[in-house]
């Protein structure tokens, strides 16, 4: 096994792995028209990615019972422009070189099996263990289902995302919290929930969580 304080990596998708926000932009504003909450001004992104996903909720004035049908739609219309939504730069790289290690990794994400397969490709025979799905306040629950799952000790276990509501999961799964620089929110919102690392680029993934404990990326 990969010497190093961690011996399962679990990827969020949207945003850590696949850089979705562009065509999230593009339609968010007609399906607020459809469900009936505040469209996104342009001078109002900055401000939405240093919220967690209550506030934002809370922001947009979406009534909670809407979430779910919200959820479906956006997999739906996503499924249907998929071929706009492509890995991060370095993404593949990066995967392949946590796989030649002999790291595992998993995927816990609100979306849907199918989306993610087609997004990641021939990438996807790299992830041992999935979880989708998950509600938008549901991550936690799946992750720490999956890591018992697996069979891993969450205190071995590393979560890696790009929003508040990840490190939110993993805090209630009893692992670690990476917070990486390329995603959703922004970095200093992410540097405020304390994680165990902060990751500026794909390329510094591998190298990190093969660290020993004392070694941090900043």
């Amino acid at each position: 096994m990969t010497p190093g304080p961690y011996r399962l990596v679990v990827f969020d998708f949207d945003g850590t792995l696949a850089d979705s926000f562009p065509w999230f932009a593009r339609v968010i504003n007609d399906v607020a028209d459809r469900y009936r909450f505040a469209r996104i001004a342009p001078d109002e992104t900055e401000v939405l990615r240093g919220l967690d996903a209550a506030g934002i909720v809370r922001h947009l004035g979406i009534a909670p019972w809407k979430l779910p049908f919200i959820s479906r739609h956006m997999h739906a219309l996503a499924a249907r422009d998929i071929g706009e939504i492509q890995l991060f730069p370095g993404i593949a790289a990066m995967l392949s070189d946590l796989d030649a290690a002999g790291m595992p990794l998993a995927i816990v994400s609100s979306n849907t099996r199918a989306n993610i397969e087609a997004v990641l490709g021939p990438e996807a025979r790299r992830f041992r263990y999935f979880a989708y799905g998950a509600s938008l306040f549901g991550k936690g629950r799946r992750l720490g289902a999956l890591i018992r799952e697996a069979g891993f000790d969450p205190a071995m276990v590393l979560y890696v995302g790009d929003e508040i509501r990840d490190h939110d999961a993993a805090r209630a799964a009893g692992c670690s919290f990476a917070a990486v620089a390329w995603g959703y929110t922004r970095l200093e919102a992410l540097r405020a929930t304390g994680p165990a690392l902060l990751l500026h680029s794909p390329g510094a993934v591998a190298a990190a969580v093969t660290a020993p404990l004392s070694v941090r990326a900043r």
